[in-house]
């Protein structure tokens, strides 16, 4: 019952929660609110549904009981990155290595490094913050074009905006995107 109230909270404050007390139904709803995304990548590199099934479960287990060891600040992307994993360890176990599989491994060894994992994480929150400055048209377009990876015909037909406004928006959004983006970071330092 009392859990039902915190269903709206952030990844950070019910993080916050679970590390205060130690209650898995914190993490039981940040699981529920990212059971899709762990399917998704599962099915995306296991291409079938019972073995994706299987791994979202035991991708569960395994995020339990790696976060009574030490702390994660980024939930969504620290979860990425243990799916990611997951699924090229069950293609090493089987012996399933093709040249693409290679390289997803060896980026994401790389990519796992606590350095750039975090220095990643740093700058994925910095976006976050600098898209949020952004005007409302900037941010729809911005949103629509690069993060739903929609064409600009399509953001056009969904914003109601004309094709080159919507262009002009993306175009503006991307330059302020970089400027508040070195703003952000210079404020970090």
């Amino acid at each position: 019952m009392v859990f039902r109230q915190h269903k709206d909270k952030d990844d950070k404050e019910l993080m916050e929660l679970f590390y205060k007390d130690g209650n898995n139904e914190w993490l039981g709803i940040l699981l529920q609110r990212y059971t899709m995304l762990l399917f998704g990548v599962c099915m995306k590199y296991l291409k079938n549904e019972e073995e994706a099934k299987d791994s979202v479960q035991q991708i569960f287990l395994k995020v339990i009981d790696e976060l009574k060891k030490y702390k994660v600040e980024y939930f969504k992307s620290w979860l990425y990155m243990v799916a990611k994993n997951h699924c090229l360890m069950k293609f090493r176990e089987k012996g399933r290595f093709t040249a693409e599989l290679n390289e997803g491994i060896i980026n994401a060894v790389k990519e796992h490094a606590d350095e750039d994992f975090l220095q990643k994480e740093k700058s994925l929150t910095l976006m976050a913050g600098a898209i949020e400055q952004l005007n409302a048209e900037q941010k729809v377009c911005i949103t629509l074009f690069y993060l739903e990876k929609k064409s600009y015909q399509q953001v056009s037909d969904q914003t109601g905006f004309s094709l080159m406004q919507v262009k002009s928006y993306i175009q503006n959004a991307k330059r302020n995107l970089r400027i508040q983006m070195e703003r952000l970071q210079q404020n970090e330092q």
